[in-house]
């Protein structure tokens, strides 16, 4: 038995269509940053025992099925490359063949909401790849495990690196180069702090994966972007991050998140990821920005309506966290503990203790000028403050899922 954590990742340069949807190879290069998994993860426990009738999955507590065609990719990948496996401790002995013929019991957790937007596919299935292998000794580092991960969420395989990520679209048709490398570390860029406004826990309408079958069939802008926008904005983002440029690393995560979305709405029918919410947001940060002298926070929007933003820094991140409680505040009985989740310490710097706190906060001054700014009470469920984070990690048994005695979830 053997147990894991994952992060998600949130891509500044989008991934949005396949050339080939069975080996999901990319029409494009992506690049992301990984989320700190203190406050975003995926947690899996895998086990293997003779006793065991078939392949079994629970996710956050609920069965599900292993039928589908991208966990059975993944299995059959990672039962072919399998190693002999040894635990003297334990007198436990398995051949490399033998792994074909065991069955697995698998319980993942995700901290954060599935299927709203957040990655949480990305975190799953990289966890799903990263434990297996670990329990099954494979050889491959974590490049190759990411080419395994890919067949069963594209993002995934940016999830098998912590920090500035690239996944590189690759040109064979085996897929044997669409691989995962990181082009930076956690600890490179450590100034940045995010802050995510979760506007809908719920499941999209629209899967990403039929909304990006439709953009490939329908719109025409997404071969424009696939071949001349993307290649020249991954080398601009990727020279941002080695720099550390935040103007630039913003303008170009703000414009490529805005294109993304105007891919989904030139697809027919037109795909609404976002809603008025999260327009809004866009005009609170837009505003801000253009009142300072440069860019303060970059904002980006998966295929959904919650807003990543990051801050330049923890000083601008309590400023953006100071103007959205203005904007979006909770309704007057929520408890502020649990309507600012992650590193709540960034309140203190925002200088909010309580509601009273929230309702007295000052409008800003890039509005002052203006009509009164209309208050949207409720419009957010809550924020999760973050930063970026590192990669894959194996857990101690203690946090296993399943217990050790049945296999079965505790």
């Amino acid at each position: 038995m053997l147990t894991a954590q994952t992060p998600t990742n949130i891509a500044v340069i989008k991934y949005w269509g396949k050339r080939d949807e069975t080996l999901i190879l990319p029409i494009n290069d992506s690049i992301s940053v990984t989320l700190d998994p203190d406050h975003l993860c995926t947690t899996t426990t895998v086990a293997v025992s003779p006793s065991f009738d078939q392949d079994k999955m629970w996710l956050n507590g609920k069965e599900i099925s292993l039928l589908g065609g991208r966990f059975q990719s993944c299995l059959r990948e990672l039962r072919s490359r399998a190693c002999d496996f040894e635990d003297e401790k334990r007198g436990i002995k398995i051949k490399k063949a033998d792994w074909e013929k065991l069955n697995l019991h698998i319980a993942s957790y995700n901290n954060f909401p599935t299927a709203a937007g957040l990655a949480s596919s990305a975190a799953g299935l990289a966890c799903f790849v990263f434990a297996l292998a670990k329990l099954m000794n494979l050889k491959e580092d974590h490049s190759q495990l990411s080419a395994i991960a890919r067949q069963g969420s594209g993002s995934a395989c940016r999830s098998l690196y912590g920090g500035f990520v690239k996944w590189i679209m690759g040109k064979e048709e085996n897929g044997s180069d669409s691989i995962a490398v990181q082009l930076a570390d956690e600890k490179h860029w450590d100034d940045l702090v995010i802050v995510i406004a979760v506007v809908s826990a719920r499941q999209k309408e629209t899967s990403s994966t039929s909304g990006m079958q439709d953009s490939c069939k329908t719109s025409m802008l997404i071969q424009h972007r696939a071949k001349e926008v993307v290649p020249k904005r991954v080398i601009q983002m990727e020279e941002a991050i080695e720099k550390r440029d935040f103007p630039s690393f913003a303008r170009l995560a703000c414009a490529d998140s805005n294109q993304f979305h105007a891919v989904c709405l030139d697809t027919s029918p037109p795909i609404f990821y976002m809603n008025d919410t999260s327009h809004k947001i866009i005009s609170c940060v837009e505003k801000w920005n253009r009142s300072e002298e440069s860019p303060q926070v970059a904002y980006t929007f998966d295929a959904g309506p919650n807003a990543v933003m990051i801050a330049r820094n923890r000083k601008t991140a309590a400023l953006l966290l100071q103007r959205l409680l203005f904007h979006f505040p909770p309704h007057s009985d929520t408890d502020l503990n649990s309507y600012v989740i992650g590193d709540k310490s960034i309140l203190q710097d925002v200088g909010v203790r309580d509601m009273k706190d929230v309702e007295n906060l000052p409008a800003p001054p890039e509005i002052k000028d203006n009509i009164p700014a209309l208050k949207s009470k409720g419009d957010v469920s809550y924020f999760i403050c973050t930063r970026p984070g590192r990669g894959p990690t194996v857990l101690s048994d203690s946090q296993a899922l399943l217990n050790p005695e049945t296999g079965l979830p505790k």
